[in-house]
């Protein structure tokens, strides 16, 4: 099943944005290495510099600003450099080569728009920048454009996190992969080797789940103390810190340029790629609004740069593997060199619907077009039975009448996830071990198989009404296509920790026994065509994993909570007249045939 937070945690922040995109015979292009760029503090940051062989006159300039050392966009700058643009790989303050000391997100805003002026008054460019990156060189494209640097003419942003929506917690939940990450950039050099031993860090953080050790340890579990880390487990909901990071409102309202924005359907840092994207489109102006481009693609965190036909046991069509350097110069050529419109861009939303029959790019006015309807399918049960696959709940198209509540208990001693958990497997989308070695132990509800075949695009909800006998507890929440032959395929999933049930910026511990509507309305963006035959499947379960901080349930500061916190809790989901639990189905719209506007 992925305990899908394995799966779109881990794989959404693997792809450091190391990647390749190598050509057979490179254009020529002159180089220089150790370009220094003075910052207002004094402090020197270093770039690799790519220009057009020969170049006669100033240039557009684009660059990427990485914590992961800018060789390892080498490919990147031939890449542009040859088709006609400045480029610069940037090493961040602290890392690579660059002076000063790194502090994660942070430093990223005023620095990024001294390099933009930097660059605007060099010989070889005419005023013109541009930034290009992904994953935390997508973020600081956003950091850099809430500062407002004159000479900032465009911004790309593929798969960036939004600080304290995705990264580093999800929901207000944290995950063990903060600890790999910030190994990655201690020092001066990529940690790479450490970084990408799977088998290490699965056997770290397995050990660390059996111990029920406290989640603030996990540093120097590690044999990393952090003074960052400690830092983030101390400020474990949104607030004022995290706001920090991110624009304000203000900002948002200012920020008046064209923007292309890039995400994946299986992408870790969709839900940050869209919280800037729609926190954009609800604070501009209409003009900003209209230059603001959205593309969906089926990619992980790494296809966001570098599309695959295949991930985790699913196979896409030729469609899906977009030339997303092709896109970026194209986007490029129109915003600062008076080119056309890149012509995949026939409206100012493109998303990729999966599955047979479909495979195919949709374009909408707008995200909230992409849904025809959000149709409810209500949770029921016989006799209060849901705890199984083979014996499961119900999702019904009509609201229920009465019926009894569906339990389950959940102990934080049980580490029963870890046997499969512990296991890499190449079809984590695919996946269905998990739910069938803890049925049981959480709550299944399915579908009747459909007549037809029919597509859904946008985003699922769950309104549950729930009842607890503990203060507090973590649900993890997913949505399954169950083929006709029993084989499954992930669609989405949500999480939610019960002292945050109303909201993001305060805790509420659970009052025992109290019946309460619980919404998880955040799952990320799904296009697929469910085929004919097959059923959805509903799970509802305890978050019990080895790559997420582990609540006890006590209701105290989770970070702290140790094995001897833990307390048992029963959750109890109910689906009568007067609490009518229900799954909304996103209904896609109708496909449209779309031409390219002028």
């Amino acid at each position: 099943m992925a305990l899908i937070l394995c799966a779109s945690v881990a794989a959404a922040h693997a792809a450091t944005g190391v990647e390749s995109t190598k050509t057979d015979v490179p254009p020529p292009i002159d180089f220089t290495f150790g370009v220094s760029i003075p910052l207002r503090d004094g402090v020197k940051l270093n770039a690799t510099l790519y220009r057009p062989a020969g170049q006669r006159e100033p240039l557009p300039c684009v660059f990427t600003l990485t914590p992961y050392v800018a060789q390892n966009y080498h490919e990147r700058g031939v890449y542009f450099a040859g088709h006609g643009y400045v480029f610069l790989g940037v090493d961040v303050r602290g890392r690579g080569n660059s002076e000063g000391e790194f502090t994660p997100l942070l430093q990223e805003a005023r620095d990024g728009h001294d390099v933009v002026e930097w660059l605007a008054r060099q010989s070889y460019c005419n005023g013109k920048v541009a930034m290009w990156g992904g994953s935390y060189a997508g973020y600081d494209q956003w950091a850099t454009a809430k500062e407002f640097p004159p000479h900032l003419a465009t911004i790309v942003p593929v798969a960036a996190p939004f600080a304290g929506v995705d990264f580093p917690r999800r929901n207000n939940i944290a995950y063990p992969y903060d600890m790999q990450w910030l190994l990655l950039t201690a020092g001066r050099t990529a940690q790479e080797k450490i970084f990408g031993d799977d088998g290490f860090w699965i056997a770290k953080f397995r050990q660390f789940y059996l111990d029920h050790r406290a989640f603030r340890e996990l540093d120097r579990f590690v044999g990393m103390p952090s003074p960052v880390f400690q830092t983030w487990v101390a400020h474990p909901m949104v607030d004022a810190y995290w706001d920090g990071y991110n624009p304000t409102a203000e900002q948002f309202a200012r920020i008046d340029l064209p923007i292309l924005t890039l995400t994946g359907q299986y992408d870790g840092d969709q839900p940050g790629a869209l919280t800037f994207y729609r926190r954009h489109q609800a604070l501009a102006s209409a003009a900003a609004r209209a230059r603001h481009y959205l593309v969906i693609g089926p990619w992980d965190h790494a296809g966001t740069r570098t599309p695959q036909a295949e991930l985790g046991g699913l196979k896409f069509g030729k469609a899906s593997l977009l030339d997303l350097n092709d896109l970026h110069r194209q986007w490029y050529d129109w915003t600062m060199k008076d080119g056309a419109r890149p012509e995949f861009l026939k409206d100012r939303v493109a998303y990729y619907v999966l599955g047979n029959g479909a495979e195919e790019w949709r374009y909408a006015a707008s995200l909230e077009a992409v849904t025809a309807e959000q149709r409810p399918w209500y949770l029921g049960s016989v006799e209060g039975r849901a705890n199984d696959v083979f014996a499961s709940g119900t999702l019904e198209a009509t609201a229920p009448r009465g019926g009894r509540p569906d339990r389950y208990v959940y102990d934080p001693l049980d580490t029963s996830t870890a046997a499969v958990q512990a296991v890499e497997v190449p079809n984590s989308l695919t996946d269905q071990r998990l739910a069938l070695q803890q049925s049981g132990k959480m709550l299944v509800y399915h579908t009747p198989a459909f007549a037809q075949a029919f597509d859904i695009a946008g985003f699922f909800r769950l309104s549950a009404w729930l009842a607890l006998d503990q203060p507090d507890t973590d649900f993890y929440v997913a949505v399954f296509e169950i083929l006709a032959d029993g084989s499954a395929i992930f669609l989405a999933d949500d999480v939610l920790r019960a002292r945050y049930r109303a909201g993001d910026r305060a805790a509420r511990p659970v009052e025992r026994g109290r019946v309460e509507r619980y919404d998880f309305a955040r799952f990320p963006f799904v296009a697929r065509r469910v085929q004919e035959g097959s059923r959805l499947r509903l799970i509802v379960a305890p978050l019990n994993s080895l790559f997420a901080e582990k609540n006890y349930n006590r209701g105290g500061v989770v970070a702290e909570e140790t094995g001897a916190d833990a307390r048992t809790v029963t959750v109890t989901l109910y689906h009568d007249a007067g609490h009518p639990s229900a799954l909304y189905v996103p209904i896609a719209a109708p496909a449209r045939n779309v031409s390219a506007r002028p």
